[in-house]
């Protein structure tokens, strides 16, 4: 027992022993944000949580990652990513060779990430070291096919709009000409 800094007794009780696996798993879930599970992957603050029913969940997660990697918005939180996201989730449970492209993919990712002294692309800390295993790989149907996702995925979210500050379709309200055509005031 112990007194603490307002002089109240603290029995001091041993902390359960983790084994080097299950700190490195933590800290990785941690450090990406994220808490992989078995069918679903959430925020680490738990804001937000997505079911996963096709791809590992850890899969997902390096695919949020990726997403935050090609189209950075500080002002995004993941959520957004992972909804943008989730169509590939849809489309693996379809197409058994979607799903095989998806994972490879990410496997190969992560490759890339191990030659480069990291344990993985979520482990890589840097986003500078991040978008360099990307741009390696630029040319890949993988990397395509999610930033080609990912530009109708992300940027047609209401909520993407309301961060960006555009007010959306303005057809329905009589179009722009005599709605704001002309009050931009940063020309």
């Amino acid at each position: 027992m112990t007194r603490n800094f307002v002089g109240e007794t603290v029995v001091n009780m041993p902390s359960p022993a983790l084994t080097r696996r299950q700190l490195l798993k933590r800290s990785l879930a941690v450090s990406a944000g994220m808490v992989v599970g078995t069918g679903f992957l959430a925020s680490s603050s738990g804001a937000w949580a997505m079911e996963v029913k096709t791809l590992a969940p850890a899969t997902m997660a390096t695919l949020v990652q990726m997403a935050r990697d090609i189209y950075p918005h500080d002002r995004f939180g993941d959520a957004l990513y992972a909804a943008a996201l989730k169509g590939h989730d849809d489309s693996a449970a379809k197409d058994p060779e979607y799903k095989k492209m998806i994972e490879d993919g990410v496997a190969g990712l992560d490759q890339a990430a191990m030659a480069a002294g990291h344990s993985s692309y979520l482990a890589t800390g840097w986003e500078a070291d991040r978008v360099e295993l990307l741009k390696s790989m630029e040319s890949d149907s993988f990397f395509q096919t999610i930033r080609g996702g990912l530009v109708v995925g992300l940027y047609n979210q209401p909520a993407v709009w309301d961060k960006l500050g555009y007010e959306g379709s303005s057809f329905e309200k009589g179009g722009y000409i005599n709605r704001g055509f002309s009050d931009i005031n940063w020309l």
